[in-house]
């Protein structure tokens, strides 16, 4: 058996370990550099600082859109991150480019009390709506009657048809043949004088006529 050099030996060893390294470089899964950052970012703006780096807008547009979903919330002038809730259309201060646990609780908690103010807005709105809808309705019908009064007046009854008035007047006077106006007394005391003496004629009798000598 021929033995070869320690140099030749060695040499051959290098080689070996050359070529193993370059088919592990070359056969590496591509899942290992999955996403295209080389570093993860710290938070949104640094991502989209990277992601403006793309050289196509369509694939800027993908990987901002892949900070978007990666990071919620977003750096504030004076430190600090703040997260936005489009469905109570306000911002929360967080710690850090994410809400943590605690703080989604409290951002959660807030969306309850913010559905339950809106509940009570609506209802008290519509019931507001009503009541004027009613006092629209009741102005309305006073002009209408108003209306209708000042157009329609009160009947009144046509003075050639008005009833004659029923009075107790007293029987006209008529004059006498002599010229006095009966219902007097000077026109009547005549006869009834000559009536009172026809009654006493009936209870003293003719006058008795004088014995003759």
């Amino acid at each position: 058996m021929r033995i070869l050099p320690l140099r030749t030996a060695s040499g051959a060893l290098l080689s070996v370990a050359a070529i193993g390294s370059l088919l592990v470089l070359v056969l590496a899964p591509a899942s290992v550099h999955a996403q295209w950052w080389s570093s993860t970012p710290a938070d949104f703006e640094e991502c989209a600082a990277l992601a403006g780096k793309a050289s196509t807008k369509d694939e800027q547009t993908a990987k901002l859109s892949e900070c978007n979903a990666k990071f919620a919330g977003r750096r504030k002038p004076g430190g600090g991150y703040t997260y936005y809730d489009f469905m109570q259309n306000r911002n929360f201060d967080i710690a850090g480019p994410n809400p943590t646990p605690e703080e989604q609780k409290k951002i959660d908690e807030a969306y309850i009390t913010y559905l339950e103010r809106e509940r009570r807005s609506t209802a008290a709105a519509a019931l507001a709506a009503k009541h004027q809808e009613r006092q629209q309705q009741r102005k309305q019908l006073q002009q209408v009657s108003l209306r209708s009064e000042r157009k329609v007046p009160v009947p009144v009854a046509s003075p050639t048809k008005q009833p004659a008035r029923t009075t107790t007047a007293s029987p006209p006077r008529t004059r006498s043949v002599t010229g006095c106006v009966k219902g007097t007394f000077s026109c009547d005391w005549p006869r009834l004088s000559e009536g009172i003496k026809d009654i006493k004629k009936l209870f003293t009798g003719p006058p008795h006529k004088g014995k003759k000598s």
